[in-house]
């Protein structure tokens, strides 16, 4: 089963074009969706990711896409 992994592009704190290559390199089969999460509240304060229905934050994309590695299919 493919990892079921979003990023929202309106983040400040991750990089879009950065964040899809780092998380390509660690999840090649994922499905990647860049939009709007309507999670505007956190996102203002934090990197995030949704991967496989779990919002991981972290201070930094970097921190944020080392914690997504073990929930990683």
């Amino acid at each position: 089963m493919a990892n079921d992994i979003r990023i929202c592009d309106k983040c400040k704190h991750m990089k879009v074009k950065s964040a899809l290559s780092k998380i390509n390199a660690i999840a090649p089969d994922a499905d990647v969706k860049v939009a709007c999460k309507s999670y505007c509240g956190p996102c203002s304060r934090f990197a995030f990711i949704f991967i496989n229905g779990r919002y991981v934050t972290a201070a930094t994309e970097d921190e944020a896409i080392e914690k997504v590695k073990k929930y990683v299919k």
